[in-house]
């Protein structure tokens, strides 16, 4: 079984001045050094929103363009509600917080649902709920944001961390992988791998028209 988004190809961002492309934004664009160490949670918003602006699901008032020098004004624009505390933004509850305060401020029909992991294991959802959550969302075709606090043995993802989910794929057996967008690239990660190992937990954010 394999769900995707609908179209990847609105993820790429071509370089300027290179003509590199990238697939998603990069927290290393933004321009001061505490952006880039913090702001993990507001490029993954500005990842979505920027998806849902491209395929014409919603008007934000942002450029359609698939240039660099666009994305970075909006990545911008995102940080200005979705702006990290002292800590990041360590929560599903704060990113929701931050986004809604987006949404609100562009006049948006969107809604956020939340699933969490819980740090204790014996209170999480079953594997099967986070499977069927992400599932439901690119249906919908719209990208998933994923916290990560702590890794466990999936060494493809950084701890204390936000990434936007665009794809899932799961085999016979259990093997469940998803595709991320993180640093400007595409990845591959065992979601299974990280719902078993991982000490900490995090959580998961979906967008939904309303």
């Amino acid at each position: 079984m394999i769900k995707s988004i609908k179209n990847i190809q609105l993820f790429e961002t071509i370089d300027d001045v290179t003509c590199d492309t990238y697939y998603g934004n990069d927290q290393e664009w933004f321009k001061t050094k505490w952006q880039r160490l913090s702001g993990c949670g507001p490029t993954v918003v500005s990842n979505i929103t920027s998806y849902l602006n491209r395929s014409g699901m919603i008007d934000d008032g942002s450029n359609k363009q698939l240039m660099k020098s666009d994305s970075i004004k909006h990545m911008e624009e995102v940080w200005k509600y979705v702006t990290p505390s002292i800590q990041g933004i360590p929560t599903t509850t704060m990113l929701c917080k931050k986004a809604n305060k987006y949404i609100k401020a562009k006049g948006l029909d969107l809604s956020l649902e939340v699933l969490d992991i819980p740090k204790s294991k014996d209170k999480r959802p079953d594997f099967n709920e986070i499977v069927s959550f992400i599932i439901k969302s690119l249906d919908d075709d719209i990208p998933i944001a994923f916290l990560n606090l702590h890794n466990g043995d999936e060494e493809m993802l950084d701890a204390w961390h936000w990434v936007t989910i665009i794809a899932l794929a799961q085999v016979d057996g259990g093997e469940t992988t998803v595709d991320i967008l993180d640093e400007g690239k595409i990845k591959k990660i065992d979601l299974l791998k990280w719902f078993q190992t991982t000490n900490l937990g995090g959580g998961f954010v979906r967008f939904r028209k309303v």
